[in-house]
């Protein structure tokens, strides 16, 4: 079974919806990111020291955000399940909210990485594994 059939793609068309669809998931990302990166630099602006509480407020508040956006405009789910999808998306964020959170920890912490510029490098991560969990289990 290739890759493409992994993710259910069997035709061209297939294959324009699901670009179609990451690319929706990357602008509402980019709304998420700018909401969470905001947050996060709020409270490195308060007390450098925060960074983690503020990674964790950011982290909250651009899931409930991305599931708003998710369910209207990528997956288009309908008005129906709110409370199973919304805890299955915490869950798909929690997921690589831990794994950004440890790396965070690792990038400023050991290897010297920048408070600003450790997040961003997340992005890379982070934004492709939440568009597959997302994509096949929250709003499956």
């Amino acid at each position: 079974m290739s890759s493409l059939s992994k993710l259910k793609i069997h035709s061209k068309e297939d294959f324009n919806s699901f670009v179609k669809q990451f690319a929706k998931f990357g602008l509402v990302g980019v709304l998420n990111t700018s909401i969470s990166l905001a947050i996060y630099y709020a409270f490195l602006f308060i007390n450098p020291t925060l960074y983690i509480l503020g990674n964790t407020v950011g982290f909250v508040v651009s899931v409930l955000n991305s599931y708003y956006w998710n369910n209207k405009y990528v997956f288009q789910k309908s008005e129906q399940g709110h409370s199973k999808t919304i805890l299955k998306t915490f869950m798909a964020y929690g997921l690589t909210f831990v794994l950004g959170t440890i790396l965070l920890f690792l990038m400023v912490e050991i290897l010297g990485i920048a408070k600003y510029l450790a997040p961003i490098i997340n992005l890379v991560i982070t934004i492709p594994l939440n568009f597959l969990i997302n994509k096949f289990w929250a709003f499956k």
